[in-house]
């Protein structure tokens, strides 16, 4: 079955925002079966997952089940969100 592996607008917004802090960046946004956008990490924090939405984006169902399995999934909006979300 292929999947759909669209980003949202913001997401590449988040990345750059996120990097220029010093986050390490892993974009798994291609991955499917509802596995989060990114996978990010700073020295001294622990490992992230974040899945990026842009304004009135929604979880899909297959996200839904993945966080339902106990994974901690950040969700953001916008660089800024990130920013106030993981720093």
């Amino acid at each position: 079955m292929a999947y759909a592996r669209k980003v949202d607008n913001t997401h590449g917004d988040v990345v750059s925002a996120l990097r220029k802090v010093g986050y390490l960046v892993a974009d798994c946004s291609g991955m499917g079966r509802g596995f989060p956008d990114l996978v990010v990490y700073r020295v001294g924090q622990p490992i992230r997952l974040v899945e990026v939405k842009s304004k009135g984006g929604t979880i899909t169902a297959e996200q839904e089940k993945f966080m339902a399995l106990g994974w901690p999934v950040t969700v953001v909006w916008s660089a800024d969100d990130a920013l106030a979300k993981l720093l």
